[in-house]
């Protein structure tokens, strides 16, 4: 059955892996949104983008994904890559009526998110095993508090320590690690 899925940018911004990432779910008959959080800036590098985030500050950032759906029905999926990860956990833990949930190379504890228990709301998990920017500890206590929900909740860890490896335009780029990703977020799309 096809879905609505919103999709968040990393703190790279809204470049052209993302809108690929898109087009990749909208051939597939989903519709997709592609909210942009940093007023279109992009960045070739983590450490820029990190710096957007700063600036903005996490409260705004918030905001602006609150924003991003007030339009939309609640009954979405919501997916993101790294920062965007953040935002899609945080609503699909917030916002009532998620469909599920896509958290590509980040997870938060329940407690980041502002949320005692995790929703009905099944969830997917992407990282690399070496990534830096993530904690397997987090991940699992994440998922186990998920899957009390009665709701799945699929970690998949891939090989490397790139973060951003479906990224192509990035040095963190894993052609093989992101085919098999890509190929398990159609089939988690598929099933919900």
């Amino acid at each position: 059955m096809p879905q609505t899925v919103v999709l968040f940018h990393s703190a790279l911004g809204l470049r052209p892996a993302i809108h690929k990432f898109a087009e990749l779910l909208r051939s597939q008959g989903h519709t997709v949104h592609t909210p942009d959080l940093f007023d279109g800036e992009v960045f070739s590098n983590l450490d820029d983008g990190i710096r957007k985030r700063d600036s903005l500050g996490i409260p705004v950032l918030i905001q602006r994904a609150l924003a991003s759906v007030e339009q939309l029905p609640t009954d979405v999926v919501y997916a993101g890559f790294s920062l965007g990860a953040a935002s899609a956990q945080f609503l699909a833990g917030s916002r009532v009526g998620a469909r599920g949930a896509i958290l590509m190379h980040a997870a938060l504890s329940l407690g980041m998110i502002g949320v005692d228990n995790w929703p009905a709301v099944p969830v997917q998990i992407h990282y690399a095993a070496g990534d830096p920017w993530m904690d397997s500890a987090v991940v699992e206590s994440f998922a186990k508090a998920a899957r009390v929900s009665g709701q799945s909740c699929d970690v998949f860890e891939y090989e490397g320590n790139a973060h951003l490896f479906d990224d192509d335009g990035s040095a963190d780029y894993a052609p093989h690690s992101s085919a098999s990703m890509r190929q398990r977020v159609l089939e988690f799309l598929a099933k919900l």
